[in-house]
């Protein structure tokens, strides 16, 4: 069916409102967690696999999640998500009080503390809600636009999502340098749970599309029958890798390793207040980015400058260690990953059938989850151990650079058309 553009005003509003509040809360636990290393005495390696349980879980969940979504419905699978994630705050203020010792020696990783296998059960918990929301959200929003103008409404639903994070980093690092770790984790709970509530009062439902089941195994045949997916997910798998795996998990670090300075405020609240600044660029840039790609012939054009923004980003890091250059590159490695973030979920709805909505969602999200998940697992002892911040941002660089070439280039030259069937959105 076709829904008129005060139905999809509405319905996406509910959306944004919905996963805004859900943003808010993972942003107030962040600056505190990558300091459990020193607060609990978790080594680095363990602390790296806390930081990638949620996405390791999530991982896992997609495929499922996306069956859910397209049997079902969006909003009961959304809503559920959101009231697990609200549990896992709770978790973490349970971890902060577990008594110490060790609950195992594991190959390769070292001792577990209680604790943390406290952070690390509460992580997979957030984990398995996550991958409900986003996808109920791709789908709702997918479901009632068409290609004239999803680029735009999903842009806005990022862009909620997006300017509730970089809320919550703030609140989240001044409440930790000024009241506690312990409130700020009871703040993210709360938030996360009243997210829950908004989306049960105000998100409506998408009817299923579909009653067919899907499986991890079946993700390569979707694949092949699409080939642009690959680009599709490899793009969305460098995006996540940089910015919400290695500069949210290294960025306190970086802080305290270069000695800035920013009046009264340690590492954990300039490193607040530097992701909150990226993650405002990147709602920015994300709104202007989902309606730019709506006027294009080939949405995939907005991929070029994105990935340059954040390739020039990593290079300021790595070159300028000074307070500006925190600033700077951060905010620049947001603009990047707010234009390529809508471009990519629009080229995705564009090509994919409406009875695989929540499916093939699944698969970028997998795709994004690699590399949330090798982000902090390799970032950790990237800059602790092997190579040091400036080596590693280097590094980074260059993979964005190289993604520009492998990913965004196939999608300029091919086209972001639908091969067979209707999209997402069309009757």
């Amino acid at each position: 069916m076709q829904f008129e553009p005060r139905e999809i005003r509405t319905i996406a509003l509910a959306v944004v409102a919905g996963v805004f509040f859900g943003g808010v809360a993972t942003g107030v636990a962040y600056p505190t967690l990558p300091l459990l290393d020193d607060l609990l005495g978790i080594s680095a390696v363990v602390l790296g696999v806390i930081l990638s349980a949620n996405r390791i879980a999530r991982l896992f969940m997609n495929a499922p999640a996306g069956t859910v979504v397209d049997s079902v419905g969006a909003r009961r699978p959304m809503i559920a998500g959101l009231f697990v994630q609200g549990l896992a705050p709770f978790g973490y203020v349970a971890g902060l009080s577990v008594p110490a010792g060790t609950l195992a020696t594991l190959p390769g990783v070292g001792p577990v503390s209680n604790a943390a296998a406290v952070f690390l059960l509460a992580r997979t918990m957030w984990g398995f809600g996550s991958a409900f929301v986003f996808l109920g959200a791709f789908a709702t929003i997918t479901h009632v636009t068409t290609t004239g103008n999803r680029g735009r409404w999903l842009g806005y639903m990022r862009g909620g999502q997006s300017l509730g994070f970089p809320t919550g980093l703030v609140v989240g690092g001044l409440m930790a340098d000024l009241l506690g770790i312990e409130e700020a984790f009871l703040t993210a709970g709360v938030l996360a749970v009243l997210a829950g509530f908004v989306a049960l009062v105000v998100l409506p439902d998408v009817a299923p599309s579909t009653e067919g089941r899907t499986r991890l195994r079946q993700l390569p045949a979707m694949v092949r029958r699409e080939p642009r997916v690959l680009p599709i997910g490899i793009g969305n798998m460098t995006i996540r890798f940089t910015f919400g795996g290695v500069l949210l998990a290294t960025v306190v670090k970086y802080a305290a390793a270069t000695g800035v300075e920013l009046g009264v405020l340690d590492a954990a609240g300039i490193s607040g207040v530097v992701l909150g600044v990226g993650v405002v660029t990147s709602s920015a840039t994300t709104f202007l980015s989902g309606r730019v790609s709506d006027s294009l012939s080939n949405r995939a054009y907005v991929l070029v400058p994105a990935f340059l923004a954040m390739g020039t980003g990593l290079a300021v890091l790595a070159a300028v260690p000074t307070l500006l250059g925190l600033f700077g590159g951060t905010a620049l490695i947001g603009m990047g990953t707010g234009g390529g973030g809508p471009a990519l979920l629009a080229i995705l709805g564009d090509i994919t059938p409406g009875e695989e909505i929540g499916r093939m969602g699944s698969v970028y999200n997998i795709m994004g989850d690699v590399g949330l998940s090798l982000g902090p697992l390799l970032a950790v002892p990237m800059v602790d151990t092997w190579f040091g911040f400036e080596a590693t941002y280097w590094l980074c660089a260059g993979a964005v650079v190289l993604t520009l070439v492998v990913a965004a280039g196939p999608l300029v030259r091919s086209g972001t058309e639908p091969t067979t069937g209707e999209t997402g959105g069309r009757p």
